[in-house]
């Protein structure tokens, strides 16, 4: 059978190694890359519409205190109210425009008796890690605009802490944040727009691009039928007429190679009568000689 060399230890390594990174490329490599691809898309039809939408209550958006989602994210909302600058709370180690920044959290209390999470906006730090002296939010009742952001998720779930007389957030979470203040806030937050009372520095929008996701998704397909017909190939080329690979060439020269028959090992006695049969073999063959000059004469 000719296929039969497939069955050997390095084929059978070999053919295993293609299976999984081929399924892998196919069933969770390449969908994990459209999926981002899909995600970037949706974020961007979201920021561009928008433009195009007007600010809406937020109760017309995000209806009784419903935690917002990819369908809602971005969205402009109108917040009527007053700051609560007691829970103050700043975002640690942020990065704003490619350089380090600190992040203002600020709960707003709704006409409606809600409280919300409002992102006033960046600040830059000074010496390192302590914040700069910043503008306090307006007294009073105002009006905000500002879009829908979800919580940020910290993976080590840590909690809030004090340094440099300010009370900090690892990740910019309502929960988090209402846990570490006693200020009951919705799910999500909302960050101001340019111009907003209160705002500092306002944070400049994602940019509109889809990103290389779906580039790398194709590149996966493509690395996964690549290894399908790099085995292929190999497997042919032992097959092609013609072809004498490593294993063929040891089993030729094992068939060629006879054993060896393994000489008798003989007892003491059988040596000294081997060798005296030597030995009077060889005294015949000397009479022998000696005795055909005598016959000649």
């Amino acid at each position: 059978m000719r296929l039969k060399f497939l069955l050997r230890p390095g084929w059978l390594g070999l053919i295993a190694l293609v299976a999984v990174f081929t399924t892998l490329c196919f069933t969770l490599l390449a969908p994990w890359q459209f999926s981002r691809s899909d995600e970037a898309q949706a974020r961007n039809n979201a920021i561009s519409e928008s433009f195009h939408t007007p600010p809406r209550p937020l109760g017309e958006v995000l209806p009784a205190g419903q935690a917002p989602d990819a369908r809602t994210e971005w969205a402009q909302v109108l917040l009527r109210g007053q700051y609560l600058p007691e829970g103050e709370t700043l975002g640690w180690q942020r990065t704003v425009l490619g350089e380090p920044a600190f992040e203002v959290l600020t709960p707003f209390r709704l006409a409606d008796g809600t409280t919300v999470l409002v992102n006033r906006g960046y600040i830059r730090p000074v010496n390192g890690t302590r914040a700069p002296a910043y503008d306090a939010p307006p007294s009073g009742e105002v009006t905000l605009t500002a879009r829908v952001r979800t919580d940020e998720n910290d993976s080590k779930q840590r909690p809030l802490f004090e340094h440099d007389g300010h009370r900090w957030a690892y990740a910019v979470n309502a929960g988090t944040i209402s846990q570490g203040t006693g200020i009951a806030l919705q799910p999500g937050y909302f960050a101001l727009n340019e111009g907003q009372p209160g705002v500092l520095g306002a944070l400049p929008l994602p940019r509109l691009e889809s990103g290389p996701y779906f580039s790398y998704a194709l590149q996966w397909i493509a690395f996964g039928i690549m290894a399908v017909i790099a085995i292929g190939y190999l497997i042919y080329s032992e097959l092609r007429p013609g072809a004498r690979p490593a294993w063929r060439e040891a089993e030729a020269e094992g068939s060629k190679s006879e054993p060896q028959p393994r000489r008798k090992k003989m007892s003491v006695a059988e040596a000294i009568a081997e060798d005296e049969r030597r030995e009077r073999e060889e005294a015949e063959r000397r009479e022998t000689a000696d005795a055909e000059p005598t016959s000649r004469a």
